[in-house]
């Protein structure tokens, strides 16, 4: 019996965003959130994908997601602006940040968007690609409720506080896109390895007791561990005062007294584009990434760059449907949303 559902990823969307209408969204927001939460899925990483629409929607009811956000600048320059997104849906709201970093990159050379009372923004990936295919270097961050130990701390302290880097190249529809979070494995991961009964690789985590653990549900109930140590830690905290220092929003520890829903309401995130034309130009780039890849092919084979699985795993995924595990089509069902009629 097959572990999974696919869906072709159009009436997937379609589905995702006649919810969230549903729930309170304009249509224009729901089909962003909806695309930009199915397109997880469609690149391969479900943990960051569909399975988040329960969550999302039971937040709107509930007033920790406002469904009726504004976004609202309340400073800017020629180059950055700090922006207030009312809590609204996350996806939407980072999509519209990065957009006013390019729009202000193209004018300036460097656009920087600080975006405050955000909420969680699903995969760093689409925003960092956003500006990639833009013809822009990007870059994004966001702080987050603890779920990382460190420093010795053998409790959730600090989030693993996402950064992705957008490059892009020859063919604009495939940038290197790095998204990376400061612990070993995100949490999503956590939770797809636990749905598919995997033990998980030593030094991923700790159990609530504070002892290392190779158990995925225990490791969802104690915390996760930064990579490379001290390296992972720095990194961690050196976001959190990139985002929420910067603005004056909440620390991911103040985050976590009000919500421990994973949704992140008053989170900060920080959007950047550079535009190539402004220092080398952009053939000159596109040439260079160029030559680079294919050295590192060369001296390194099998060489894959950062994203180049992804975009691979979108082609395919195009033409066969996206797979859903079945968890996820239940965990949607229950919330109201069935895929099978679409399977």
């Amino acid at each position: 019996m097959p572990s999974s559902l696919r869906i072709p990823y159009p009436a997937l969307c379609d589905l995702l965003a006649a919810a969230l209408t549903k729930a309170g969204l304009s249509a224009a927001c729901a089909a962003t959130e909806a695309r930009i939460m199915a397109e997880a899925d469609l690149l391969g990483v479900p943990s960051h994908g569909i399975r988040m629409l329960p969550p999302l929607l039971t937040a709107m009811a509930e007033g920790r997601v406002n469904p009726s956000a504004h976004w609202q600048i309340e400073r800017e320059t020629l180059a950055t602006s700090l922006l207030d997104c009312e809590n609204g849906p996350g996806r939407a709201s980072a999509c519209h940040a990065m957009d006013d970093a390019v729009s202000r990159a193209r004018h300036c050379g460097i656009g920087a968007c600080l975006a405050r009372r955000t909420t969680h923004w699903g995969r760093a990936h689409a925003y960092a690609a956003r500006a990639a295919q833009q013809g822009m270097i990007g870059l994004c961050m966001t702080n987050a409720m603890p779920t990382m130990a460190a420093w010795g701390a053998t409790r959730r302290i600090i989030g693993n506080n996402p950064i992705a880097i957008g490059i892009p190249q020859a063919n604009p529809d495939t940038p290197l896109v790095l998204d990376i979070a400061m612990s070993q494995a995100a949490v999503g991961k956590v939770n797809t390895w636990k749905r598919e009964e995997r033990d998980v690789p030593p030094g991923w985590g700790l159990d609530a007791e504070g002892r290392p653990s190779q158990d995925a549900a225990a490791i969802l109930a104690g915390a996760v561990l930064p990579f490379g140590g001290h390296k992972g830690a720095g990194l961690a905290l050196m976001v959190e005062l990139l985002t929420a220092a910067l603005a004056g929003g909440a620390f991911g520890n103040e985050i976590v007294g009000s919500d421990r829903s994973g949704l992140d309401p008053d989170s900060c995130k920080l959007f950047i584009a550079i535009d190539p034309a402004a220092f080398g130009g952009r053939e000159t780039l596109n040439a260079r990434v160029e030559s680079m890849l294919a050295y590192l092919a060369t001296e390194a084979a099998p060489f894959v760059w950062p994203g180049q699985r992804g975009w691979a795993e979108r082609d395919a995924n195009l033409v066969a449907g996206v797979p859903v595990h079945l968890d996820i089509v239940r965990e949607l069902a229950a919330a109201g949303v069935s895929l099978e009629a679409a399977g």
